[in-house]
């Protein structure tokens, strides 16, 4: 990919972030079989593809997948490398390498996890160097040789240098001021393709729920659960994304491990040596779950420190706890609540008061192919050193002269935003230099992620009371925060069964201006609909379909009906139109649009095809390319006129090569981007 090529961010990344990215879908290039982290893999490619150069990513590939070949060590195969360590064949290995103390004869002993191999002395420099070695193992580069004598007590291997597979050091200042020469849309977009996606497969809020994953790894003792259907990248970020980060699979961990040894020395776990531990599959009531371990976690989570024999220690790992869901938001909230799904022992308010943010995995769209991304981004192991050199600071003032949190909010709520708000300024802001827009939207967003948490600790436990979560602005208005399902759900989302007094229609009903009867057959009213992003259960027929009954000719003005989603809008509207005519009546509908720039032909072939389609069942489509229009609307010959601020592109991206993705069959189950209907009577 030349830079004449690439696209607008991709030459602005390279040009003030040379040499730390790399194309995301080389990953996948290099890979193979190699059951390697990512960001073992970006290790390696940041060494030898760090380029927009194809001819010296090209070179680099191919240099990359020699080193995987020659030097990952598979289990299969271990017999092999070892044979060929011992015939000098072979002596750099990349392997998962932990190290134990053996205090019978006080010495540091490794083990290789593939190769197989174990008692091999390390020299005590090279542990303290690197003490996670000594807790869950670091995947490292290893030169190793084979030094076999007559002594049966001794081992024969020698570990001769090893290398945690990490960035040395890096530029923080240099990072800050290549960070002000991007917008913040243009940075948000930067670190959605270093997570390894394409932006435009997701909206703003969308984005925001991929970055609050991060906050763990740049905030200390941060405390994140997400819930959600299975395939949406929950455990993705904990166990590819950071060499600082430890996933624990299947979600069962042992006190000793987690915490501290209850003997002495007192062995300090994992908690001590990582900056975030996750907890995978930690969903399923089936689950055995020692208390002893609950009561710690509650401990630590709430005050950063645990106690084991006579002492208090203390630690800054954040926690984050991912599991999946077997049922849909609607029927959790009206069964049990959202966190139905957590083991008994878990399933316990004093524990969930202890989370600062609830992920809404049921907005995740589950992962496709089309939404990876083969453009730039960050060296992930080059941001996962950005996120950790922030842990030591504290953002959470920057709101303060512009916002105030409602009295009502207890300090433990108060506590949950801040953190969260400061670790989304730390990754998106790290100059501090965010507008008072800005600001407002990220307070907004960990307020959301609290009440969701409180909200369902009031339906778990009756003690606890009703919270306002608002906050007031300079002009001393306030606002009130609400999560989406709290929005979708109302007569079943608060704890006594019916919305608060103040609470408003759920946000897809129509907000009537005035009656009129003369449509009260079709149920049309004047009035305004508000669709927040993700939200579902959105289709054409409920938006449009009461006012188009009766019509005889029905113009939509949309400057973007170009390209093959926005034309499949379109049939979809006719679709909705051909539901509500009369099979003996005939509607015309014309289309005053734009002409493609780029590929006039392919949108000529769309409309065509429409035509040609429409026409046996007595509608009949016409086109008129105009490039003079900006708005968007509907008209009608019956008297409606329907004011569309994002035309027929309501929905988000879908799977529509699928024929059997129920997004793809039925409107109501797709996520929708945020947007706004009119409804004019003249």
């Amino acid at each position: 990919m030349s830079p004449s090529q690439m696209s607008p961010l991709d030459r602005k990344i390279n040009e003030h972030f040379g040499g730390l990215v790399v194309r995301k879908d080389l990953v996948k290039a290099v890979k193979g079989n190699a059951v390697l982290p990512s960001y073992v893999l970006e290790y390696l490619l940041g060494q030898y593809c760090a380029t927009a150069d194809e001819n010296s990513i090209e070179t680099g590939i191919e240099t990359v997948k020699d080193i995987v070949a020659k030097h990952y060590v598979t289990r299969s195969e271990a017999g092999l490398v070892r044979s060929q360590i011992r015939e000098k064949k072979l002596r750099k290995v990349i392997d998962r390498i932990s190290v134990n103390l053996n205090d019978k004869h006080d010495i540091y002993e490794a083990t290789f996890a593939n190769l197989g191999i174990n008692k091999v002395a390390v020299p005590a420099s090279t542990v303290k160097k690197h003490q996670k070695l000594l807790v869950g193992g670091v995947w490292c580069i290893a030169d190793i040789e084979y030094q076999h004598d007559d002594d049966d007590k001794s081992i024969p291997w020698v570990l001769e240098s090893l290398k945690p597979i990490q960035l040395s050091s890096f530029d923080f200042d240099g990072y800050l001021a290549a960070r002000k020469q991007f917008t913040t849309d243009e940075w948000i977009d930067t670190l959605i393709q270093s997570i390894g996606f394409t932006p435009d497969a997701f909206g703003r809020r969308s984005k925001f729920l991929q970055l609050v994953r991060l906050i763990p790894f740049c905030e200390r003792n941060y405390n994140l659960i997400e819930l959600g259907p299975k395939g949406t990248g929950k455990s993705h970020i904990y166990g590819e994304f950071s060499p600082h980060g430890m996933l624990i699979s299947g979600g069962e961990v042992s006190v000793p491990k987690l915490f501290v040894e209850n003997r002495a020395p007192y062995k300090i776990g994992l908690v001590g040596y990582w900056d975030c531990v996750a907890f995978d599959e930690f969903a399923g009531k089936a689950k055995r779950v020692d208390k002893s371990l609950v009561d710690i976690m509650k401990n630590y989570m709430a005050n950063k420190t645990f106690s084991r024999g006579i002492e208090t220690l203390g630690a800054e790992a954040s926690m984050a706890f991912v599991g999946n869901t077997q049922h849909t938001v609607a029927h959790m909230l009206r069964h049990s609540d959202l966190f139905d799904e957590l083991p008994t022992k878990f399933h316990d308010s004093a524990f969930l008061d202890r989370m600062h943010f609830f992920v809404p995995g049921w907005e995740v769209d589950i992962l496709r192919g089309d939404m990876y991304t083969s453009d730039f981004g960050f060296v992930v192991d080059y941001l996962a050193e950005i996120l950790k050199q922030q842990r030591n600071f504290d953002y959470s003032h920057l709101y303060a002269n512009d916002f105030q949190l409602s009295e009502q909010i207890s300090t433990r709520d108060r506590d949950a935003i801040n953190k969260t708000f400061s670790g989304l300024v730390k990754i998106i802001f790290p100059n501090q230099d965010a507008t008072t827009k800005e600001l407002e939207e990220l307070l907004v967003f960990a307020i959301e992620g609290r009440k969701r948490v409180k909200d369902q600790l009031m339906r778990i436990d009756q003690t606890y009371a009703d919270v306002r979560f608002a906050y007031t602005n300079a002009e001393g208005q306030e606002e009130v925060v609400k999560t989406l399902e709290e929005e979708l759900y109302p007569a079943i989302y608060y704890k006594s069964g019916e919305p608060e007094s103040d609470t408003e229609e759920v946000a897809h009903k129509i907000e009537p201006t005035k009656q009129s009867p003369t449509a009260a057959k079709s149920g049309a009213e004047e009035g305004h609909v508000t669709v927040k992003e993700n939200q579902r259960g959105i289709d054409f027929d409920t938006l449009f379909g009461p006012y188009v009954v009766g019509a005889k000719k029905i113009v939509l003005t949309d400057p973007y009906v170009r390209i093959f989603h926005q034309a499949r809008n379109l049939m979809e509207f006719i679709e909705t139109i051909a539901r509500v005519k009369p099979d003996d009546e005939r509607v015309e509908i014309e289309l005053l649009t734009s002409e493609e720039e780029f590929s006039p032909e392919k949108q000529l072939e769309f409309f065509e095809k429409i035509q040609k389609n429409c026409l046996p069942i007595g509608i009949l489509f016409s086109w008129t390319f105009d490039t003079t229009i900006h708005a968007r609307h509907i008209v009608t010959d019956t008297g409606w006129k329907i004011l569309l601020d994002r035309g027929l592109d309501v929905f988000q991206r879908y799977d529509t090569n699928d024929s059997f993705a129920i997004s793809n069959r039925l409107q109501k189950h797709r996520s929708c981007k945020a947007f706004e209907v009119t409804y004019l009577r003249q």
